[in-house]
């Protein structure tokens, strides 16, 4: 009667119903992954326990195995998957089961692409995986009790995927959960012993805990039923924790399989690197590339790192102390013997042997890294399309590895061969000129703004390559990033231009010689546009333009002031220096302006021409588009 009295409705919320109405309409394609969900989750549910054991021994209930355990009846149409894991508590279940309020589901939502099957895959990427058994079920019941709670305290959950679940008490000896599926008719193929068999050497071989089910009898076999004698049950799975075996019996495809099980990623990985250290300090570690970036990369907040063991005996997910935060992408396992078993994300923090473990992890991922980028450029290119910008921020965040991460980097170049960000630092230094002393780059807002900057001139003219580089992070890159292979790294758009051996002693004569004639000019212009400029001098970057702005070597650029500004910081006030082109027609007939009114509007018109060139806002567009139609009616008449 007490049970009776528990039982209550209670509706889904508004996000689940979208789930469940898609599971049950859309997500038909690919049905056995409802499966590889639900063990998934039982599995997840074993390594709970062992971890609660830690402090309270006395939850295993003279039960220490833990195990999954799928049962099925041919004639009902059901299947059954029940685990001796942690189990949950009422409040547990209408939590879990009832609502969804992680930000992983409205990210699930937006993330389908209409493609059933591709869909299906992502259902447990973003935490919704056991909805999946309404893919197969038209209705779903869930027996479950807390380890360590009475017998009483059992929790029945029932659903047939509407609107509304009903939950009430009820009796359970056992700990942990079962989760009965009652098939539609057109998925009753899974309720056979030989289907079931096929998904779980599919899904689940390499899961630490064993997958049991009904050992059948040759007669039975015939069948793909159980007989009504006292069951047997057998392992289908090698219950074998994969990064305990030695590499060399490991096949490609179980390091991929594993690899979806603790990511729940659909793809497949680009690399990984499995290794064992003994010595000093004893570890295992497997690390995975993944193919696609997930929804939160650029919350830097946001959970990642690896899957913690210590003694086989898993501790913790995301342990994001092992690496650092510009591998935040890296997936894994690691299982270590020399940290405590009762460790805490505070603990972890302190212990010196972490921190020789990270410093090995992070050096172990971008080795594999090097390897995937030399071994197979299209997958590195993928790898550099989806986590790019991530690894940019490597240089400013760690000193120690900043050589090897900037043989990492790639980028866009003016070298015909260029299609994109496919250029390495090595590269370009393998075809520098013979007396080049600098590897120079430009930092502009848009590839196609840094492709027509005017500060690339005198570069094209004399066939010097230029990394062009525009994504938002790049300038703070490259203020962390200052040589490599014992060249200096040189902005284009700083200080004034030296070329150095490039140049010969005619050319510099030259200009010494012009940057003398043109004073008066210099000064003329310095007077006209007053504070609106640092100063103004003979360019010698510019063979097509008659003007482009620079910058003072110390000075921050237009990408840094425009991220300061987007997170609320002060900007420091820098101001330009406006160079000049002697060479061009326009800035003879400037020197030969007399009338200053006309001259003035025209070095306004020519500065904002050149902070237009270099992506820059008008600081006033009204001023501009005055001065602009003034010319305009002057040449009409």
């Amino acid at each position: 009667m007490a049970t009776e009295i528990n039982k209550e409705t209670r509706g889904f919320e508004t996000e689940a119903k979208q789930l469940l109405k898609l599971m049950i309409h859309s997500l038909y394609s690919n049905k056995e992954v409802f499966l590889r969900e639900l063990i998934s989750n039982a599995s997840d549910a074993a390594d709970k326990l062992r971890f609660e054991a830690l402090s309270r021994p006395d939850i295993f209930e003279d039960d220490p195995d833990p195990k999954v355990v799928i049962d099925f009846d041919q004639e009902a149409g059901t299947v059954s998957i029940s685990d001796n894991g942690i189990g949950m508590t009422r409040d547990d279940v209408i939590s879990n089961l009832g609502t969804i309020a992680r930000s992983g589901t409205a990210q699930f939502l937006e993330s389908l692409s209409g493609d059933q099957k591709k869909d299906s895959q992502l259902i447990g990427q973003f935490g919704v995986g056991f909805y999946s058994a309404f893919i197969v079920a038209d209705k779903v019941e869930v027996l479950t009790r807390k380890a360590g709670a009475a017998a009483s305290e059992g929790v029945h959950w029932a659903s047939s995927g509407e609107s509304d679940y009903t939950i009430e008490g009820t009796e359970k000896a056992s700990r942990g959960t079962t989760v009965i599926l009652h098939l539609r008719d057109d998925a009753r193929e899974f309720a056979d012993s030989y289907r079931l068999k096929q998904i779980v050497k599919k899904y689940a071989d390499h899961i630490a805990i064993p997958v049991l089910m009904p050992k059948l009898s040759e007669k039975d076999d015939e069948k793909g039923e159980a007989s009504d004698k006292k069951t047997e049950y057998e392992a289908v799975n090698d219950a074998k924790a994969l990064w305990t075996r030695p590499r060399t019996e490991v096949k490609a495809e179980e390091y991929e399989e594993f690899y979806k099980h603790i990511s729940h990623d659909y793809e497949k990985p680009l690399g990984w690197s499995h290794n064992k250290v003994e010595g000093k300090l004893e570890y295992t570690s497997l690390l995975y590339v993944p193919t696609r970036a997930p929804f939160d990369l650029w919350n830097r907040d946001g959970v990642r790192g690896l899957k913690l063991y210590v003694q086989r005996v898993f501790i913790m997910d995301q342990a994001e102390q092992f690496l650092p935060l510009y591998l935040r992408f890296i997936k894994g396992v690691v299982d270590s013997n020399d940290i405590s078993l009762n460790v805490s994300r505070e603990i972890l923090q302190k212990d010196p042997a972490v921190d020789s473990m990270r410093s090995a992890l992070t050096k172990r991922a971008l080795d594999m890294l090097s390897k995937l980028k030399k071994d197979d450029k299209d997958k590195y290119a993928t790898f550099w399309r989806e986590f790019g910008q991530v690894l940019k921020e490597g240089p400013g965040e760690d000193f120690a590895n900043r050589e090897n991460i900037s043989k990492l980097l790639m980028f866009n170049s003016t070298h015909p061969e260029s299609k994109g960000q496919d250029q390495s630092l090595e590269d370009y230094v393998a075809r520098m000129k013979p007396e080049q002393e600098k590897i120079y780059y430009l930092i502009a807002d848009s590839e196609k703004a840094a492709k027509n900057s005017p500060h690339l001139e005198i570069f094209r003219k004399k066939g010097i390559e230029v990394l062009l580089l525009a994504d938002r992070i790049d300038e703070w890159l490259m203020s962390h990033l200052t040589e490599c292979d014992g060249k200096s790294l040189q902005d284009v758009t700083r200080g004034e231009l030296d070329l150095g051996k490039l140049d010969d002693e005619t050319e510099k004569a030259e200009q010494e010689k012009r940057e003398e004639t043109f004073k008066p000019l210099l000064e003329r212009v310095k007077t006209s546009l007053g504070d609106r400029i640092k100063e103004s001098r003979v360019s010698h970057r510019l063979t097509d333009s008659p003007a482009c702005l620079a910058l003072d070597d110390d000075d921050m650029g237009a990408q840094m002031r425009k991220i300061m500004q987007a997170s609320g910081q002060p900007v420091p006030e820098t101001k330009p220096i406006f160079e000049l082109n002697p060479d061009h027609p326009l800035i003879n007939k400037l020197e030969q302006e007399q009338d200053e009114e006309r001259f003035t509007d025209l070095i306004s018109l020519l500065f904002d021409q050149a902070s237009l060139a270099d992506g820059n806002e008008l600081e006033d567009p009204a001023r501009f588009s005055r001065q602009l139609n003034k010319l305009l009616l002057e040449l009409c008449d």
